[in-house]
């Protein structure tokens, strides 16, 4: 499959001197003299480099052969984090260098997205939101109530939040992985 530039967009997964890459941010750009042409950042799947191409209009890029696969987190051994194909059970290692900081909010059972180029996973989606345990967190102070205070909390898989100050110790709480952000207390 070829894209064209006026197919291009956020999430596309291309081929660019053989490496996969996902374009993360395109432009396009019309001006006054000259011919039109499109500004796009890429990232790349394989080692996270970001480059800026530019694109005139009419230029192609070829698909990478990229495929998305529902697999469940297992567990850890090392610095391979094991995640089991929903469909196939087989269970693929993916290194702590593909996750970039997303073991953080790794719950056992999580399901996730793990993106394979060429038979080997390049990269791992997580769900928006997760249900956690906090593990430690200060205690709020009585009287401490300035408006939209807030205290670091350590959820269960070691990410820590920004909670506001009613929230103790052991609570569940919901925790959008797309920015680590507290989004609220789970209501048993």
């Amino acid at each position: 499959m070829v894209y064209q530039t006026s197919d291009f967009r956020n999430g596309i997964k291309v081929l660019i001197d053989s490496q996969p890459y996902v374009m993360t941010y395109f432009q396009f750009v019309k001006p006054g003299k000259g011919t039109a042409f499109t500004r796009t950042k890429l990232k790349n799947l394989i080692t996270g480099n970001v480059i800026e191409r530019t694109f005139r209009t009419g230029e192609t890029l070829e698909a990478a052969d990229c495929e998305d696969v529902n697999m469940q987190y297992q567990w850890l051994d090392g610095d391979m984090y094991n995640f089991m194909n929903m469909e196939t059970f087989e269970t693929v290692g993916i290194p702590i260098e593909i996750m970039s900081g997303t073991e953080l909010y790794l719950l056992d059972n999580l399901e996730c997205t793990v993106t394979m180029f060429e038979g080997r996973p390049v990269g791992l989606v997580l769900p928006n939101f997760i249900e956690a345990e906090i593990t430690y967190c200060e205690p709020g102070v009585r009287g401490n109530t300035a408006q939209g205070a807030t205290k670091p909390a350590t959820i269960a898989p070691g990410a820590t939040v920004q909670v506001p100050l009613f929230v103790d110790q052991g609570e569940i709480i919901k925790v959008d992985t797309r920015d680590g952000s507290y989004v609220g207390r789970v209501t048993k």
